[in-house]
């Protein structure tokens, strides 16, 4: 089994939803195993740390999506995302799978 991570910020959009939505919602389509969305409250992106929930501040929510399904098929949905987004940071994983 493989693990997929991407990375972005909320302030993304694509096809008038947000990214993280726009991303889930393609992955249904690939019929992936599952998918889960986790916003992060605090980021560092190379250069400073995002604290999205601080008062008056304007940096973007840190916002991971990750998902898990057999090797082939999450590299085949990477392929596929890829063609319809340039952005974000993806990492893979093999895991195991317990039940």
């Amino acid at each position: 089994m493989l693990q997929a991570q991407i990375f972005i910020g909320t302030d993304h959009w694509k096809g008038g939803l947000p990214l993280y939505e726009y991303i889930l919602q393609f992955l249904v389509k690939q019929k992936v195993q599952g998918a889960t969305v986790y916003r992060a409250s605090l980021g560092f992106d190379g250069k400073h740390l995002n604290r999205p929930n601080d008062l008056f501040s304007f940096d973007e929510t840190p916002v991971v999506i990750s998902f898990i399904d057999e090797e082939e098929k999450v590299k085949a949905a990477l392929t596929l995302l890829r063609k319809e987004m340039k952005g974000g940071f993806i990492v893979t994983n093999h895991v195991e799978k317990w039940n």
